[in-house]
């Protein structure tokens, strides 16, 4: 299949790590910021098969991860309501609130359905007129799109009772935060090709320039991530430090204009929450004045909500790539997709869940096999 056989080549595989072997004189730690990446290095053991100079840090790529257990407990209270359809995609149905998830709500007689699309969550809405319906709008820059034009479509349509229930945060004050933390040994970010497709790369160069760190725009094939391992380490050993586009078959140096004015025009910058790491300015995405009839949170005047975060849980260290998975106590014991303690074991996008599927570790000691680029 084109763009999938192609860019899982073994042998073009193996010309891009003799390249980066030759090319690599000193350690270097490169953090890829997308979970899909992550899962993708894991399950090809692309980490282990690069030379042992060249570290791969995992970073708070999983829009489901980082959303914060305020959320998810909000979330949970709207959903257990009687008047109300809750609409999310799979992934957010088995991450842990404070003491429940969503698969608990529904088992209580919640009316909590998996949808593929914020549109199907607006169907939902038109043909169920006695009923609130809320979608569980998260993500990162990639599902901003939808979700705005979901609402706009709703208030086109005079659709009053559907509203979102917004999680939205952008990458580039993440990569700001992780640069300005005193923990951080990032030298060089492999930047999720997907976000960059929507909003381009003008927001990186300065990023770039500021912590002279090359920041390549990355894919998501074994192949794409081998490419921008090797672009950045090129740019490392040169002394290099600018934005660099491998994923120019899907990335547009402006992006999506359309898709940015509808962004612009529903939603307004503000600071955001991310689970496990705190409160980072100007990080997220909330509904505008203008659709403020729309936001979830205000229309079900959600408040007085207290969390508090297993204490065994160190998904914030894994987000922050201060630790691998496996170099938690509690993975693959206490943390397994069926009884986890953060959102990292059951994402589809989760660093935990990619270590828990592909790479069982029974201690962080344990010997690696590395698995063929197929």
């Amino acid at each position: 299949m084109k763009y999938l056989e192609e860019f899982r080549n073994p042998d073009l595989a193996r010309r891009l790590l003799d390249d980066i072997h030759a090319t690599v004189t000193r350690p270097w730690a490169l953090m890829e910021v997308c979970g899909g990446q992550t899962h993708t290095i894991i399950r090809h053991g692309i980490d282990q098969l690069l030379p042992d100079q060249v570290e791969l840090i995992h970073g708070p790529g999983c829009p489901v991860c980082v959303t914060p257990l305020e959320v998810i407990d909000k979330a949970l209270e709207i959903a257990a309501r009687p008047d109300v359809i809750f609409c999310s995609f799979g992934d957010m149905l088995r991450v842990p609130g404070t003491d429940r998830d969503l698969f608990r709500v529904r088992s209580e007689g919640g009316d909590v359905r998996v949808v593929y699309s914020p549109l199907d969550a607006l169907k939902v809405a038109r043909e169920n007129p006695g009923k609130e319906v809320v979608f569980f709008g998260i993500g990162f820059e990639t599902t901003a799109p939808p979700n705005a034009m979901t609402v706009h479509q709703a208030r086109r349509l005079g659709i009053r009772n559907f509203s979102l229930l917004v999680s939205h945060v952008r990458v580039p004050p993440a990569i700001e935060a992780i640069m300005r933390s005193a923990d951080c040994r990032v030298q060089g970010f492999l930047a999720a090709g997907h976000v960059c497709s929507v909003m381009g790369v003008d927001e990186y160069p300065e990023l770039a320039a500021r912590h002279r760190v090359p920041i390549v725009v990355t894919g998501f094939e074994p192949l794409d991530i081998l490419e921008g391992v090797r672009r950045a380490v090129r740019q490392l050993e040169r002394g290099e430090h600018h934005v660099d586009n491998a994923y120019a078959r899907a990335v547009r140096p402006r992006g999506n204009p359309a898709a940015q004015a509808m962004i612009a025009d529903i939603f307004e910058v503000t600071d955001r929450s991310w689970r496990g790491i705190g409160t980072i300015p100007g990080s997220g995405w909330r509904l505008s004045p203008r659709y403020r009839e729309y936001d979830a949170e205000h229309r079900f005047a959600v408040t007085g909500i207290t969390t508090e975060e297993p204490a065994a849980c160190r998904s914030g260290d894994v987000l922050q790539g201060l630790i691998k998975p496996h170099q938690c106590p509690a993975f693959g014991t206490d943390c397994t997709p069926r009884t986890p303690l953060g959102a990292t074991m059951v994402s589809s996008e989760g660093a935990c869940a990619a270590y828990y599927l592909y790479r069982r570790l029974g201690t962080p000691t344990a010997p690696l096999e590395a698995t063929p680029v197929v």
